[in-house]
């Protein structure tokens, strides 16, 4: 599957830990937004997961068949290895996590490559990487979602940030539905999210609502 900026529109990311470590639920949810009209999928089993490396690459492969019923772009956060193993269309890298120029040897023209940027150097330095398919900036609001959080950027700074980067460029972190539209004045091509699904107790009308402040802005 090759990139397009489209797929940022509604970028769901989360894993077990994000529905209280219930692996069934997890499924569920992400499958619910799927069809709801989800564009990417980001599968991120970090802190609070305790599914152990078996689990983890059992739940991979079911998302992947999840996302390939659906046929929605499939990121996996952080791990490159598992990516290619389960057949991920993509890998997404953060600055805390391994080196970028690691995964780029490893990856480039096997898996679209998403990097986390939150300053102008880091955007500044992704400018420079070709391979890369697109940034991801936040959190733009403060956010649980994330235990190492950095603080928050704001509107003002996302868009510049957005305005900088030669790559699309998706917001992240503490997006809401009140704050939806304000976010995608910023330019960004999209709007990556958490809880805003995973923690919704309507997540078919959530995404719906998140397609209407698309069309309206």
């Amino acid at each position: 599957m090759k990139f397009a900026p489209n797929i940022l529109k509604f970028y769901l990311v989360g894993g077990s830990q994000d529905v209280g470590n219930d692996p069934d639920r997890f499924l569920y949810d992400v499958e619910t937004a799927l069809a709801a009209g989800g564009t990417a999928f980001q599968y991120r089993e970090k802190g609070g997961s305790r599914l152990d490396h078996a689990a983890t690459v059992k739940m991979a492969t079911r998302l992947h068949n999840l996302t390939r019923q659906y046929r929605v772009p499939y990121f996996i956060d952080d791990d490159e290895e598992l990516a290619l193993q389960v057949g991920a269309d993509g890998v997404h890298v953060g600055q805390k996590d391994q080196q970028i120029e690691t995964v780029i040897r490893r990856a480039a023209g096997k898996l679209m490559i998403g990097y986390s940027c939150n300053t102008a150097a880091e955007i500044a330095r992704a400018n420079q990487l070709p391979a890369v398919d697109y940034v991801g900036a936040g959190p733009v609001f403060p956010t649980n979602s994330k235990a190492d959080a950095d603080p928050a950027l704001g509107l003002s700074e996302l868009a510049r940030l957005n305005a900088a980067s030669h790559h699309p460029l998706v917001a992240i972190g503490g997006i809401s539905a009140a704050n939806l539209p304000a976010t995608l004045q910023t330019g960004v091509a999209g709007v990556a999210v958490i809880s805003m699904i995973l923690a919704s107790p309507n997540i078919t009308a959530t995404v719906k609502a998140m397609r209407a402040a698309y069309q309206s802005k």
